[in-house]
Parts: C-alpha cells; sequence; structure tokens
C-alpha cells in the first residue's frame, strides 16, 4: 500500500473549485494543528460555503438552482426521457423530480411531450433556450467533484469515502435522506424563480 500524506497547511487547504473572492479562513485565528474537532469543523465548514457559493452563482447569474442544471444536463445528454429515467438518471426520486421540471418548465428551458409512439407516455425534452443555457453555465459542484476524485488513487477514494461516512456516523445523521447532489436548502428550490413571478 503506497503513503500518501493525510495532512497539509492549513495554508494549503481550498476548495475544489475558487468561485469567491469572500475572506479565506485564513483571516480567522488559526487553528492548533492539533485540534482535530476544530479542523474537522472548519473542513466541513469550508465545504458548506463552497456549495453555498457555488448555488448563489448559478442563482444570480444563470436563474437556475444545481438540481434544475443537473436535471437540464442530463436531457440535454441523453434525450428525451421520461420522469422515471431522469429520475434514475441523477439519482433523485421521481416526485422530487417533478417540482424540478415545473419550474424549468415554468422558465421555457423544457416542455413535456407525449410520446408519438404511446400517447399514455410523457417524455421531457429540451428547449432551444435551455440548450443555451447548458452551453453556457458552469458544471454542477459535485460533476467538478467527481472527476477531481477520479484523478486520486483509488486507495485515497476509499479513504476520503470512509471518513466522511464516519463523520456522518459520529453526527447521527445516518437517517437523514440525501440524494447525490451538493445544494443548499431544498432540492426544489423556490427562491430563485421568485425572479420569474410578475
Amino acid at each position: 500500500m503506497s503513503e500518501y500524506k493525510t495532512e497539509q497547511p492549513e495554508d494549503e487547504i481550498k476548495p475544489a473549485v475558487i468561485i469567491s473572492s469572500e475572506i479565506p479562513d485564513s483571516e480567522y485565528p488559526a487553528v492548533p494543528r492539533t485540534s482535530y474537532g476544530l479542523r474537522v469543523l472548519q473542513s466541513l465548514r469550508r465545504i458548506i460555503r463552497a456549495v453555498d457559493l457555488h448555488s448563489r452563482k448559478l442563482s444570480m447569474q444563470h436563474n437556475i438552482t444545481g438540481p434544475q442544471l443537473a436535471c437540464l444536463l442530463a436531457v440535454n445528454e441523453h434525450g428525451p426521457l421520461t420522469v422515471s429515467s431522469l429520475a434514475r438518471e441523477i439519482h433523485l426520486s421521481p416526485s422530487t423530480i417533478v417540482g424540478i421540471i415545473d419550474r424549468l418548465e415554468q422558465k421555457a428551458l423544457v416542455l413535456r411531450r407525449r410520446s408519438s409512439q404511446d400517447r399514455r407516455v410523457i417524455n421531457i425534452e429540451i428547449t432551444s433556450k435551455g440548450m443555451e443555457l447548458v452551453s453556457s453555465a458552469p458544471s454542477p459542484l459535485q460533476e467538478t467533484l467527481a472527476k477531481a476524485l477520479q484523478g486520486l488513487p483509488e486507495i485515497e477514494q476509499i479513504t476520503i469515502v470512509s471518513s466522511l461516512e464516519k463523520i456522518v456516523k459520529l453526527m447521527e445523521a445516518e437517517g437523514i435522506d440525501a440524494a447525490p447532489i451538493l445544494v443548499t436548502g431544498s432540492l426544489v428550490n423556490k427562491l430563485v424563480d421568485k425572479k420569474n413571478k410578475p
């Protein structure tokens, strides 16, 4: 088993993607290197901030949420999809997908169309406006993270997964249902859509 460093200087710990010029944590009082609990909390705080800032960027620049973008990208990549197919593709429940699609349809980014082969089947299709947004919007944060993880040796990926799952267990959060999408707040976010109301 190859050895690798599990610690790095505080000033080298950075989010996977630089998405804001907000005040860095280095300007806060330094956390002692041996205060492992505080270091874990600080790392979790950085992750939460990175997700929140990315979500704000999507909202402000593209008027879309992370889950909405994930759905839009899936439909764009795989062509017309049913709600159940889309739910399987991005690992969300069909009921959640319906709410997300409602909002994408309100923004004219997708449309629902009955299948010509089976009128009982309704497919979700991307519009030309949706394609334009896909071409200009950044990748979802979870996609960027997944690509970065794939570049690590498998032993490091296993270690990261095991450590995070251990933290979930220590926080007694195992029973909390969560989709593999990095976003703060509700997956069916209504805040962004307020911009569209008259």
